[in-house]
């Protein structure tokens, strides 16, 4: 009577990393997760090196634990990892207290986020060769159209 194992909830080609109290807003985090979204493993680290928020070293930290974990508990090919997912959500919230004026006291709410990124390993692309394009004629010149419509004018 033992109970099923659980599946993995990633695909073979995948790997992931998290990160669980970061002390930033959700809404201010996802703003540096969406700028990594969609691209290649290599790029997104290179745009998160160069990024001025203060957050960006934060998520480069889990996008390279994220492309470790797929070499080295994986066996995925590194070159060819994309970002596929970089989902943000809210922890806790510190609550702290501001001291006012009159003996009265306003919140201070401190919000932790947390930021679970997936790369996936892409097939290699097969690029079809191109076509050849049809030569164009080239187009007659406008301004010596003109030209002789202003000698018939006169």
């Amino acid at each position: 009577m033992s109970q099923d194992t659980n599946k993995p909830r990633i695909a073979s080609n995948e790997a992931r990393a998290y990160a669980k109290f970061l002390r930033i807003s959700p809404q201010k985090l996802n703003l540096v997760a969406g700028m990594i979204r969609g691209k290649s493993a290599e790029k997104a680290l290179i745009d998160l090196e160069f990024s001025n928020r203060r957050i960006a070293k934060d998520v480069q930290k889990v996008l390279k634990a994220a492309v470790t974990n797929a070499e080295n508990n994986h066996n995925l090919d590194v070159d060819r990892l994309v970002v596929a997912e970089a989902s943000v959500g809210k922890t806790m919230v510190m609550k702290r207290f501001h001291a006012r004026g009159r003996g009265k006291a306003s919140r201070v709410e401190k919000p932790f986020s947390r930021l679970t990124v997936v790369v996936r390993e892409q097939a290699p692309a097969v690029k079809a060769p191109k076509a050849a394009k049809a030569e164009k004629a080239p187009k007659a010149a406008k301004p010596a159209a003109k030209a002789t419509d202003k000698a018939k004018k006169d």
